[in-house]
């Protein structure tokens, strides 16, 4: 941990390298609240000791942290908390700011490193300070993000970034000169569903026939589903999903980077094994070694897809694995938001509508910083009318109006 940069009449700010050097108890005291999974000391923990998240690969943990010191005693409390990496490129992050970064050099500005608040290599909404119980959120955020802005300026940073983050935390941002750049996700969410069926007949006929017979092609191919969650997963499962991954990974070149590790995903089998759901596809009889497999993870009510592989092409085995499996084992455990992962080519005809998201933007060079102001309304009015557009198009049925709708 490095020398405090900051101190008021309680409260001390501190950067930290490792998250290894902060107490597990006190981040999850901050972490476990939330619905997101992803801010967890354990999740984190692990893509920095695996050799995922580090300097090497373009990722350099710079966590703030803030201590208050308690009334009558020489014990520190950690009461916020903000996961941030310093970044020499925008990879693994899926906002895609290139452009930003040409018209930068354009201008001969450096826009590399910057400072990124994110999970790494995880698309999904609920990025936030984690602020303590009973501490005031939005001063104790403004704080933060004046202490964030003094390290930016010693680091000569370009500037600070926020992915995915969570809409209620993003107003408090907004109030320290953050832009909003609007993007979105493929969401589904639990319409009161009692069953698959249920699902279904939220689809015109059309695409009911359509998700009836990929089904149906899943189960003629002789393989067999099943579903693994917290115990019931082996260290060989996930050994397995690995090879899966970097497969997968390896399909898409330069834009399926394979950024975990062996080690990553082989480490979730200790402490983070409860929040793993595996979606496993084996041939008839098998119970070792799956065909394919798709891996996700569940918190609460919420249930996120990240990866999926398989041995060779099955047909529609992917939507198996990857939609209908998941969603059918969200309706039966009560989940009520399925996040599937990055990309829309094949979620929005199967249920997934285009679901806003924002992330939050600082540049410190005056000029870039003007035409960001000057530009992001428009940037953002376009993208809400493709996300209407999607959305207008999606293949759900009709349902005719009352008399008392019109």
């Amino acid at each position: 941990m490095t020398d405090s940069v900051k101190s008021s009449s309680t409260l001390t700010f501190s950067w930290v390298k490792h998250i290894g050097d902060l107490p597990q108890s006190d981040w999850d005291a901050l972490a476990l609240p939330l619905k997101t999974p992803f801010l967890e000391w354990e999740w984190l923990h692990q893509l920095e000791v695996s050799g995922s998240a580090i300097p090497q690969a373009g990722w350099l943990p710079q966590h703030l942290v803030a201590w208050r010191q308690e009334r009558g005693s020489n014990q520190k409390r950690l009461v916020a908390a903000a996961p941030l990496y310093v970044k020499g490129h925008s990879q693994g992050e899926f906002v895609f700011d290139h452009q930003w970064a040409e018209l930068a050099h354009r201008l001969g500005l450096r826009y590399y490193p910057k400072l990124l608040g994110m999970t790494p290599f995880t698309p999904v909404e609920g990025y936030r300070f984690l602020i303590a119980e009973g501490e005031d959120e939005a001063a104790l955020t403004l704080q933060m993000l004046q202490v964030i802005d003094q390290f930016c300026d010693r680091q000569g940073l370009s500037g600070c970034h926020f992915l995915y983050v969570d809409p209620q935390w993003r107003p408090l941002a907004e109030a320290g000169g953050y832009f909003p750049w609007l993007h979105h996700s493929y969401i589904w969410t639990n319409q009161n569903y009692r069953t698959f069926d249920d699902y279904l007949q939220g689809f015109n006929a059309n695409q009911r026939r359509n998700i009836k017979r990929e089904r149906k092609a899943v189960a003629k191919s002789g393989l067999e589903m099943r579903v693994h969650q917290g115990t019931e997963i082996s260290h060989h499962l996930l050994s397995q999903m690995y090879h899966f991954y970097g497969d997968t990974c390896d399909k898409f070149g330069w834009w399926g980077s394979k950024y975990l590790t062996r080690g990553f995903f082989e480490s979730l089998y200790g402490a983070y094994r409860d929040r793993l759901v595996l979606v496993a596809a084996y041939p008839q009889g098998e119970t070792h070694r799956p065909y394919g497999m798709s891996f996700c993870i569940t918190k609460g009510d919420r249930l996120y897809g990240r990866y999926w592989g398989s041995l060779q092409e099955i047909d529609c085995l992917h939507f198996e694995a990857c939609y209908y499996q998941p969603i059918e084992w969200a309706i039966d455990q009560g989940i009520q938001v399925f996040d599937p992962g990055a990309g829309g080519r094949h979620k929005k005809r199967r249920g997934f509508p285009a679901t806003p998201n924002h992330s939050l933007h600082r540049l410190y060079d005056p000029r870039l910083s003007q035409i960001l102001d000057h530009h992001i309304d428009d940037i953002n009015s376009q993208e809400q009318i493709i996300i209407a557009a999607i959305n207008a198009d999606l293949p759900f049925r009709q349902i005719p109006q009352t008399a008392a709708d019109k």
